[in-house]
């Protein structure tokens, strides 16, 4: 599906904020409240838009440092992995890969203990690499961001 100019700018306001009002989107847009309530029930109908989320500042909750964490499972090991890693809170996201991991995980942590934790619940499915987060360098917008393209 190919999006005009406008249903990026209004994807792309969405992302950076999902509780703007129509109002509020169409000035940044160039279009009337209602063109941009029509449109926005367009991409939700068509699927594109599938829903909204907050975004939350795990910092205030305790969790200081964020790690993405590689998993390459030992044999036998990912079916029961995949049923466990539901059950985990540090887990934000958690994908399948490609590769010699088998799983990629973006996870919130404490402190360097609670690192030391959640890795010695991994290590009885595989052997797990940690990175930790420095610095976000770009969002998750840049693919329908018009500016960019």
């Amino acid at each position: 599906m190919k999006l005009d100019p406008l249903s990026k700018e209004i994807l792309n306001c969405l992302q950076e904020n999902a509780r703007a009002s129509y109002a509020e989107i169409g000035r940044k847009v160039g279009l009337t409240s209602p063109a941009v309530a029509e449109r926005i029930k367009k991409l939700e109908d068509l699927g594109v838009i599938t829903g909204y989320q907050a975004k939350i500042a795990y910092a205030k909750l305790g969790y200081q440092l964020k790690a993405m964490v590689t998993l390459r499972a030992f044999v036998g090991k990912l079916k029961p992995f995949l049923e466990q890693v539901k059950s985990y809170e540090e887990v934000i996201n958690c994908y399948r890969i490609t590769g010699n991991e088998n799983i990629i995980m973006e996870v919130v942590i404490k402190d360097q203990m609670h690192l030391e934790n959640f890795i010695d619940r991994l290590i009885v499915y595989g052997e797990a690499r940690t990175h930790i987060v420095l610095s976000k360098v770009a969002g998750s917008n840049s693919l329908i961001n018009p500016k960019k393209q």
